[in-house]
């Protein structure tokens, strides 16, 4: 049902997670842990599912945060548990909150600060990361919490892997050299989300030693993961979350 990021193991008090497309009820095409609104799924199924995963975490549905996806790098504070619109990353210093975005490619990225006790979840997908979503939602914690890179520690989630990721001119050129490579025989550039959103983690100055990177692709693991690429648009949508109890 869940994968947990052994990099925030040592936090008694942090509950994170990312979902598999396992353990729910939904029926093709979304079998069978659908947990996005924003799908033809049952609405019903899709409650359903979104209690399983909370109750996985020790959480109610009605303390979930969420937001309306913009694929932008637009930042909220949390105080209150619910749905908000336009905001792709969410960050909470208030216990009892469960965090969460919704993905099916774009990367998901999960933030704990240990000294402050505050959390964040970001949706990065091609734009939100070459906008530089990461980095400023962690200057946004250090502004709001005093949130630092040595005490940081991040999940870099599962999402659609560079081999994967074939991109036009268009897009490749949002990105730096490090991110991306040109593949003559196909004819088309490749753009690695992954490590462009480590690089945003390890320039605001988290060690890697504080990071943990998902091993795993949205199309290359598609048995076990959503992938809105792979589908062609018609697939369920997965959950990463975090917050603290």
């Amino acid at each position: 049902m869940l994968y947990q990021p052994t990099i925030f193991t040592p936090f008694p008090t942090v509950a994170a997670a990312e979902s598999t497309r396992h353990g729910g009820v939904s029926m093709a095409p979304y079998q069978s842990l659908n947990l996005g609104k924003n799908t033809d799924d049952d609405p019903a199924q899709v409650l359903e599912n979104r209690q399983r995963f909370c109750a996985a975490l020790g959480f109610r549905t009605d303390q979930l945060a969420l937001s309306w996806q913009i694929h932008g790098d637009h930042i909220v504070r949390v105080e209150q548990a619910g749905h908000f619109e336009g905001f792709d990353a969410l960050v909470t210093n208030q216990p009892g909150i469960l965090l969460a975005v919704s993905v099916a490619d774009c990367t998901p990225i999960l933030i704990f600060d240990p000294k402050n006790q505050a959390v964040a979840a970001i949706h990065a997908g091609w734009r939100g990361t070459a906008a530089g979503i990461v980095r400023k939602t962690l200057h946004y914690m250090a502004g709001q919490f005093g949130s630092s890179g040595a005490e940081c520690r991040a999940y870099v989630g599962t999402c659609i892997d560079e081999c994967s990721f074939a991109v036009g001119e268009e897009v490749a050129a949002a990105f730096d050299e490090d991110f991306k490579r040109f593949d003559p025989t196909k004819n088309k550039f490749f753009v690695d989300l992954k490590k462009a959103n480590l690089a945003q983690l390890l320039a605001f100055g988290l060690p890697m030693t504080h990071i943990e990177v998902s091993p795993y692709s949205t199309v290359l693991h598609n048995d076990r993961y959503f992938s809105h690429r792979y589908a062609g648009g018609v697939t369920g949508r997965m959950l990463a979350a975090i917050g603290t109890k």
